[in-house]
């Protein structure tokens, strides 16, 4: 990894003038977060770990990697990135689970295909799967029928709906709306770039693994809130019974 740096206004990248930092939501990831922090590449000029309130030693590992780690009490997927992502400070914006779910030696190839699109917002796809015991049948359903109602719903064919591996300008979370504190999160701010003609959307494929640490997916509950979450985005309804306090608070403000 690079030397952080960061917050400095001189350009001090060394991937073709731009600034790199990579986001990585965590909650208990001791046994991920050291093979991801491990691998990263040395152009990357800030990392950021939000620890969402780890019971491990999460944030004492990603702190002895040279991670900038940021600490977030309120649980929520959506909520640990919003916090990471705000105070990202890079010119482009990658993101990672900080369960080696994701192919960390992609980044370059990722940013690659991004500087030569004509988009500021790219998405992996873990579709088709290389290796099908990388995702389980229930989660492969899940996203399949996820995926197919967010093509629908915003006339835009997606792949991997609730994919968390992207690559952005980080000047674009300044056009986005982004109230999901949950799991919604990662198939919202796809939404907010296919709506945005001056952001744009791709996506391209990634090979994904299996993950290290617990699983802290529920199928069921997640995948039927996101499909109620993706139907009231698409048709503004602002309040709903399915909305958490923390989206309904935010959809006030907003």
């Amino acid at each position: 990894m690079a030397t952080n740096c960061l917050p400095y206004d001189t350009i001090c990248a060394v991937y073709k003038d731009r600034r790199i930092t990579v986001v990585i939501p965590c909650l208990n990831e001791e046994k991920g977060i050291v093979e991801v922090l491990s691998r990263m590449p040395s152009f990357v000029d800030e990392v950021i770990v939000v620890d969402n309130d780890s019971t491990d030693r999460t944030a004492e590992l990603a702190m002895g990697l040279g991670a900038r780690v940021i600490g977030e009490k309120i649980r929520g997927y959506g909520r640990a990135y919003k916090t990471g992502l705000f105070q990202a400070q890079g010119d482009i914006v990658v993101t990672l689970d900080g369960d080696h779910s994701y192919p960390v030696d992609a980044i370059s190839y990722l940013l690659e295909v991004f500087l030569r699109s004509d988009v500021r917002f790219l998405s992996a796809t873990r579709f088709p799967l290389k290796n099908r015991n990388a995702m389980s049948a229930k989660h492969w359903i899940g996203n399949k029928l996820l995926s197919l109602a967010m093509s629908l719903l915003y006339f835009r064919w997606v792949r991997d709906s609730q994919s968390g591996m992207w690559v952005f300008e980080r000047q674009s979370l300044k056009e986005m709306n982004l109230i999901s504190d949950g799991m919604a999160f990662s198939e919202e701010i796809k939404i907010e770039a296919i709506r945005n003609p001056s952001i744009g959307f791709k996506e391209i494929y990634i090979d994904f693994s299996n993950r290290m640490g617990e699983i802290k997916l529920r199928p069921w509950k997640d995948g039927i809130h996101n499909l109620l979450f993706m139907i009231r985005k698409r048709f503004g309804i602002r309040r709903a019974p399915f909305a958490t306090p923390a989206e309904r608070k935010a959809q006030h403000q907003g």
